[in-house]
């Protein structure tokens, strides 16, 4: 009889070794390898290889005609702008995101829009007892919606029920840290459990044609929680952003097999649930009058999204000897360490005795390299306490020479910009000669961005 060898694996990472560590020695954790039994070693798999006895299988060419997947629009516009126009059919999406950010009510807002719109569709929570979920569907107002709802968190239970008649044409597992596999020891949650788990349900979803949407627990520092192989094992991976103290929240694709990877999904909570934000931009500006020192507007891009977002500096001059603090909330803080570089290298300017404070306004995170130029201006605009003119927005790239590069859809960034009232774009040189109803002033170097702002000719 063949002899089973003994491995361990590492509920943090996954990685796995043939002997017990009190520390994984991958990523550092303490205790949490734990014993699983692997396959059989046996004569056959010692001695043969694996060129031969097995089937053949098709290969076709590239230019094979083959018919694109069906989508299965949820009806939510920002929703379905995320996932590349909807859910496509066999396919697998995994959703994460913090305690209490709404990734359930936005589930349970999607299944009953697809079941009111005649699609059979079934919601598995492993976390809530179904009364609970009935009660949450009501207070949304969607008591009426025909979402078949069931409480379990054994897969086989799941799939024994599902395979019994047509298939759903969405299900939702909310979530997969709950389920268990009687096929894998261990509790669930592990690592084993969870691998097992999704990979049986994605198969069902891959033979029957179910889009599945499989739940996921974050860990503290934001990262998907459990094995990193079951983000390569589903074909979209979406992250669902915000700060419970905001009531805005951002659907933002990390992964997607069907579609880009670049556009965002904006929502705001509310009593009736998350609704649809048609203009971002609107969301994340200040009103104000006149102007203020230390703001400058920033037209960032999401896909093809302009959304305009207010970048806020201060500038607080210290006594000598004394460290100076660098905080950053929305933006890279070594991107805004470098910018403080090429300021005092290029420029001139002192920030070495001050401390400095960078906000992006809204709770929103801005990833957009183009938002160099804005944060720029709004370090010399507190620096020098000279507010930056109200209807002015700038963008553009800075490199460590100083000179300001130019960015990516420039002509779309200055359409939005004039549609919500802006008159004036501080912008690379060589974006001057876009057509737009904006004034617009080109610079090459960050040293004539600085003298245009401080009026030093």
């Amino acid at each position: 009889m063949a002899k089973l060898q003994k491995r361990y694996v590492c509920q943090a990472c996954g990685s796995a070794t043939h002997r017990w560590a009190g520390q994984c020695g991958d990523c550092g954790a303490w205790n949490s390898l734990v014993e699983e039994a692997a396959m059989a070693a046996t004569p056959f798999q010692a001695k043969h290889h694996l060129r031969s006895g097995g089937q053949k299988v098709a290969l076709v060419g590239l230019d094979a005609e083959i018919p694109l997947p069906a989508r299965l629009a949820t009806g939510i516009a920002e929703f379905d702008r995320t996932l590349g126009g909807g859910f496509v059919e066999g396919s697998a999406t995994l959703i994460g995101g913090d305690p209490g950010i709404g990734k359930s009510t936005l589930l349970l807002q999607a299944a009953a829009r697809l079941a009111q719109a005649g699609h059979r569709i079934a919601y598995v929570s492993g976390e809530e007892a179904a009364d609970q979920v009935r009660l949450r569907a009501r207070r949304l107002g969607l008591g009426a919606a025909p979402v078949q709802l069931a409480a379990a968190t054994s897969v086989r239970d799941i799939l024994t029920t599902l395979g019994d008649g047509p298939a759903p044409r969405l299900l939702v597992i909310d979530s997969i840290q709950t389920m268990h596999s009687d096929m894998i020891e261990g509790a669930p949650g592990t690592v084993s459990q969870v691998r097992a788990s999704a990979q049986e349900l994605i198969r069902f979803a891959k033979e029957r044609g179910s889009a599945l949407v499989l739940v996921g627990h974050v860990t503290k520092d934001g990262s998907l929680a459990g094995p990193r192989v079951l983000e390569h094992m589903v074909d979209t991976v979406l992250a669902f952003e915000g700060e419970r103290s905001h009531q805005y929240r951002l659907l933002r694709a990390i992964k997607n097999r069907f579609g880009g990877t670049d556009e965002i999904g904006v929502f705001a909570m509310a009593d009736s649930g998350l609704s649809e934000v048609a203009n971002p931009s609107a969301l994340f500006l200040t009103q104000r009058d006149e102007g203020v020192s230390g703001t400058v507007v920033f037209p960032a891009l999401e896909g093809t999204r302009p959304v305009l977002v207010e970048m806020q500096a201060l500038v607080v001059r210290l006594a000598s000897g004394a460290t100076p603090r660098r905080a950053v909330v929305g933006w890279d803080s070594g991107r805004l360490a470098m910018i403080l570089a090429v300021l005092e290298a290029r420029c001139g300017l002192s920030f070495s005795s001050a401390e400095v404070y960078l906000n992006v306004a809204g709770g929103y995170r801005v990833q957009d390299p183009a938002a160099d130029l804005a944060v720029a201006a709004a370090l010399v605009s507190a620096l020098s306490e000279r507010p930056v003119p109200v209807g002015a927005v700038a963008f553009g790239e800075v490199a460590l020479s100083g000179e300001i590069r130019p960015v990516a859809h420039a002509g779309l960034r200055l359409k939005e910009a004039a549609k919500l009232g802006f008159d004036r774009a501080l912008l690379p040189a060589t974006a001057a000669g876009e057509k737009s109803p904006l004034a617009l002033a080109g610079f090459k170097n960050l040293l004539r961005f600085v003298d245009h702002l401080l009026g030093r000719g």
